[in-house]
């Protein structure tokens, strides 16, 4: 069974969490919410983490906002293993580009710390810019909360860029009610298409140095940090919760698009925890109706704020995986690692999922972990337990067996 602090804790929570949704309900009805789509990514009373590009516990970080028409914005997470000099390559020092030769990675750290990364000047001939896989994270919160730069996601998504070795793009996505179904699913999808985008406009600036692309911004386009050390031939979604509602979303597109989005190749997706829900309920959503953190009266809630209001629906195909008219057959989605937790209420879409993409040869591992509650790796109460610690590390296992250059002899 849980620990007594963490039912004290979820106890807590589910009072805080129950009058923030009661409050947001009582506004929306009374229009006092805003349908701009420009919409919020965060709310009042999130505890965020302020980015810091200069390797702080291994991992640098950088938020920028890739949208001008809505709040759409990332965090990206680079870890310090991107500056060390590829196996092929030898370390060399730096020499100028007059003279046709190499750069090391390291020279474009500043004074201060603060990494660089990418520049058109030195992109042809910087050879020690290591190539890292890319791993696209939505964060949790019942599509009407959470952060991608809050402290808990902050953590979580250090941890799995230093496990993983790969680059970690935490989505800020827009909140409910203020912006409904469809608009978190539609800014996962964004996300991905601005990934691909940068992967070609990298290569057009590697192609000539002296061209000049501007954004609407009037910047370069050109993140530096992706353009020097971002493969996106490997590229994972990785969602929590109500995210990995939005990353199997994200995961359908990116199969009916297929080749239009090269160079960028979703090789897995990984779901934790999904926040998935249907009309018949199963049978935890039943037994577990009063279970820790998310009971029905949070879930119920957070769906009446997320779904559209003249289509309110529990079979909608953005609540339920299982409903048998799909756009995208099962078969053709990409190897899914699903995380249930046993106190989840849940867990049984969850694991119903998985089956299915099983019975159509999809390689869909599930991971079961005992005497845990939902978000049990994510949540920041949580984070630091050796259970919490353990979901990362596997994920990373399951997840190297796709990412890796050379193959990777772990699976499950």
């Amino acid at each position: 069974m849980p620990t007594v602090i963490v039912k004290l804790y979820s106890v807590l929570y589910k009072l805080l969490l129950k009058q923030r949704l009661q409050n947001l309900i009582e506004a929306s009805l009374e229009h006092n919410i805003s349908t701009n789509p420009f919409g919020v990514t965060s709310r009042p009373d999130e505890v965020v983490a302020t980015a810091n590009p200069s390797f702080t516990d291994g991992v640098a970080t950088k938020d920028i906002h890739i949208d001008p028409l809505t709040s759409l914005s990332l965090r990206i997470f680079l870890p310090n293993t991107a500056l060390a000099a590829p196996n092929s390559v030898p370390k060399v020092g730096v020499r100028d580009l007059k003279n046709r030769t190499f750069i090391d990675a390291e020279s474009l750290k500043q004074d201060d710390g603060v990494y660089g990364g990418y520049s058109p000047l030195i992109g042809k001939r910087c050879r020690t810019c290591r190539k890292l896989p890319v791993v696209l994270q939505f964060h949790g919160g019942g599509f009407v909360s959470g952060s991608n730069d809050s402290v808990a996601n902050d953590l979580f998504c250090r941890r799995i860029a230093k496990l993983c070795d790969a680059i970690v793009i935490a989505v800020g996505y827009r909140l409910a009610p203020e912006s409904r179904y469809p608009a978190a699913f539609e800014d996962g999808l964004n996300a991905l298409n601005w990934l691909a985008k940068q992967a070609n406009l990298a290569d057009v600036r590697r192609l000539d140095v002296h061209r000049q692309i501007v954004d609407n911004f009037g910047a370069s386009m050109v993140e530096p940090w992706l353009a020097a050390h971002a493969d996106p031939s490997r590229c994972v979604l990785l969602g929590v919760s109500c995210g990995a509602n939005i990353a199997n979303f994200v995961a359908r597109k990116a199969v009916e698009a297929g080749r239009l989005l090269d160079p960028v190749k979703v090789v897995a997706q990984v779901l934790m925890y999904p926040f998935f829900i249907g009309s018949v309920p199963t049978r935890s959503e039943i037994k577990l109706a009063n279970s820790y953190f998310y009971d029905k009266a949070m879930c119920m809630l957070s769906w009446q704020l997320f779904l559209p209001e003249e289509d309110y629906n529990l079979d909608h195909p953005a609540a339920n995986p299982l409903i048998s008219a799909r756009e995208t057959p099962l078969k053709y989605m990409p190897p899914t690692l699903t995380v249930v937790a046993e106190h989840d209420r849940m867990r049984d879409r969850a694991i119903a999922y998985s089956e299915e993409l099983r019975k159509v040869n999809v390689d869909a591992p599930l991971l079961d972990y005992k005497d845990v509650v939902h978000e049990f790796a994510t949540l920041d109460v949580l984070l630091k337990t050796p259970q919490a610690q353990a979901c990362a590390e596997d994920i990373a296992i399951w997840v190297k067996k796709y990412i890796s250059l050379r193959g990777h002899e772990f699976s499950y």
